[in-house]
């Protein structure tokens, strides 16, 4: 509507209050439910295409709509001996990083527009700025500087074009910082969705038919909508690969916030439904939980219809489920143990991811070699807080056979980094890994013709050797600073010793994660709390097992607040109601156990050294898994997050009884 830029925090707030605006109210969709087909049509403008594709229609409020099917679905549920049919529901989340969305910009002396900004995507925001200001791109320059969290907010371009757009206005710098109330308010959040589940089954467990049907509420704009929405049967269905499925989905326009990427993104909404209809599935017929999963899951070698028609090379989840369930006593133990004022009762749950976008995700790395013997990583890729930067030099070192420290990672400067499509669909050691290991034995084959050019052998005679170079009979041997120092200080190399490296992959291998939640149910007030959390994960090679698993405590942490907790929430009038922490709950520390974490290494050979992703899966199973311990402990299933205390007392509308003791110990 309007933009007020001053010098002083003081003097924007009362030239603000200058500014009146003239509004016409408009009917408001805050209902996703009631938006399809709706008389207020939200976008009238004629040209209005942003967020939508061929398959949706704006006059009728829909983003996108698409139907995919692998079998005779209607046939096997026709077929089944028993069909679990039933809806759920998964709130709008925040991302809640620590820091808040910000950026400035400068114009620099020969008139380029210089943007720092707090961003998952150095590229896309160059490209945004550019087309919002009517320059081109070669005029705009993005650095990303240290980045304090993102989860997927900070791949929308926020405020980035207001703090560009008033420095070449004013021509002098800018800057835009949100609060955390502006962050949380006017940015984007996790997709609210509900979905129903129609799973057939035989007698003996066997799963025969999956229907799966979403509707996603994509917010004003419909940013990540059609992405976000396939993800949601693409990383649940395929677990169950054996059965007959259908994905269908539509999704609308509504007036709340726009929804956007959060770790996760679609399948951790999806993975609620499915996973928790298979666990209804298992309570029904009398099954233990482990035991239908492990009869119907998905093995190494099939095909994935539901993701792409992928082949699956590397995959441990039933091994990892199998090791979640020794952890926690799975057989030796009751699932439902009556505490007296308590019941204590725990929940399984599984799930998938994928390794970056297949076919779209670009990774460009340059590494050199400088003049005293260590080396330069470029990249393209932006470290949020993941420790990326750490994990691709580590790579480089592993191939260049030299310590880590003598790899400099340097961060991203579109003017200077080579491309990269940025850090989201957990692509970060899987793509940008890749593109590191061409780029690093690039550089390593250019050193060792450097070798043999002046040893006057073969290159294939040259091998690398903790830091140095040396012939493969030992007789001649020059450390790599040494090397680099005579053929870059005394220019004896007629050019820079580098590599270069470029990756894509046609494919995005999924990892997996089994895990078991614990709960203590109060049967008076349905008060509860998550007294243990036992989770095993296979993402390939662990590259950094410390990283590695500090990312899955952190995505399990955020998995239980979706569950337990949060909830982005407005008033009638379509006002924000959770614009803070105060009212926005996330966990503290006292809200969580100590989790465990084991790693199951499988053999991925499109990654580097074997890896796969492992950034989103761990925040999937947090609430099929605490709410199948709930439904154990209470008899109530819920099946719309979060799991208040009073849900878990009195159960959803809907609710249908679980059985107090669905598995006997062994």
């Amino acid at each position: 509507v309007a933009m007020v830029v001053a010098e002083t925090e003081e003097a924007v707030a009362k030239a603000a209050k200058l500014v009146k605006v003239t509004y016409e109210k408009l009917p408001a969709i805050l209902d996703m439910e009631q938006a399809l087909d709706n008389p207020t049509v939200i976008h009238d403008e004629k040209d209005w295409a942003y967020g939508a594709d061929r398959t949706g229609d704006p006059k009728r409020n829909l983003v996108a709509h698409d139907v995919h099917e692998h079998g005779d679905v209607d046939a096997e549920l026709a077929a089944a001996d028993i069909v679990i049919d039933r809806e759920y529901h998964t709130q709008a989340a925040e991302q809640a990083m620590m820091e808040t969305m910000r950026s400035y910009a400068y114009t620099d002396a020969f008139g380029r527009l210089t943007v720092v900004a707090s961003t998952q995507v150095p590229f896309h925001i160059r490209r945004q700025v550019a087309i919002a200001l009517g320059i081109p791109k070669s005029q705009v320059r993005v650095i990303k500087p240290r980045v304090g969290g993102g989860f997927g907010a900070k791949q929308t371009g926020c405020n980035e074009v207001y703090a560009a757009f008033a420095a070449m206005k004013t021509g002098r710098p800018c800057k835009c910082i949100y609060s955390r109330v502006e962050t949380m308010s006017c940015s984007n959040s996790r997709h609210e969705m509900k979905m129903r589940v129609r799973l057939g089954a035989r007698r003996d467990g066997t799963i025969t038919a999956i229907d799966l049907y979403a509707l996603s509420n994509a917010g004003a704009y419909g940013y990540h909508a059609t992405t976000t929405i396939g993800l949601v049967g693409a990383k649940s269905l395929p677990l169950y690969n054996r059965a007959a499925s259908r994905f269908s989905y539509d999704v609308v326009y509504t007036n709340t916030m726009p929804g956007g990427a959060y770790r996760g993104y679609g399948a951790t909404q999806g993975c609620f439904a499915v996973e928790s209809a298979v666990n209804e599935l298992a309570d029904q017929i009398g099954m233990d939980p482990c035991e239908l999963r492990l009869k119907n899951l998905v093995t190494e070698g099939e095909t994935l219809w539901q993701l792409g028609e992928e082949p699956l090379r590397s995959c441990r989840v039933d091994e990892c489920l199998k090791r979640v369930m020794h952890l926690t006593g799975w057989n030796r133990r009751p699932i439902v143990e009556d505490l007296g004022d308590k019941v204590r009762a725990r929940g399984v749950a599984l799930t998938m991811q994928g390794s970056g976008i297949s076919n779209v995700d670009i990774a460009n790395v340059d590494i050199t070699l400088e003049d005293d013997g260590f080396y330069v990583l470029k990249i393209g890729a932006t470290d949020v807080g993941t420790g990326a930067d750490t994990i691709l030099a580590q790579i480089a070192a592993e191939i260049l056979d030299c310590d880590v420290d003598h790899v400099v990672t340097k961060g991203v400067d579109t003017d200077t980094s080579p491309f990269d499509t940025g850090a989201y669909a957990s692509s970060g050691t899987y793509t940008t890994g890749g593109a590191v290991v061409k780029a690093a034995r690039d550089l390593r084959d250019k050193i060792r013709r450097q070798a043999a050019v002046w040893w006057e052998i073969d290159p294939d005679d040259v091998e690398f050797d903790s830091g140095a170079v040396q012939t493969v009979d030992g007789k001649k041997r020059m450390t790599v600073a040494e090397l680099a120092n005579r053929a870059i200080g005394f220019g004896l190399n007629p050019g820079m010793l580098s590599g270069h490296g470029s990756n894509t992959q046609p494919q995005s291998p999924p990892p997996f994660i089994a895990a078991v939640a614990e709960v203590e149910v109060d049967k008076e007030t349905g008060k509860y709390e998550l007294t243990d959390y036992a989770a095993v994960v296979d993402c390939g090679t662990v590259i950094n097992t410390n990283l590695a698993r500090v990312q899955v405590e952190g995505g399990l942490v955020q998995g239980i607040g979706m569950a337990m907790c949060e909830d982005v929430s407005y008033d009638a009038k379509g006002k924000m109601r959770t614009d803070s922490f105060m009212q926005y709950k996330i966990p503290s520390r006292m809200d969580v156990p100590d989790v465990r974490v084991e790693f199951m290494p499988s053999y991925e050979p499109t990654g580097p050294f074997g890896a796969k992703s492992i950034g989103e899966v761990v925040i999937n199973t947090p609430s099929p898994a605490i709410a199948s311990a709930v439904a154990h402990a209470t008899g109530n299933y819920v099946r719309s997050l979060p799991i208040t205390p009073e849900k878990a007392l009195h159960g959803d509308p809907v609710a249908a009884p679980a059985p107090r003791n669905p598995s006997k110990p062994e």
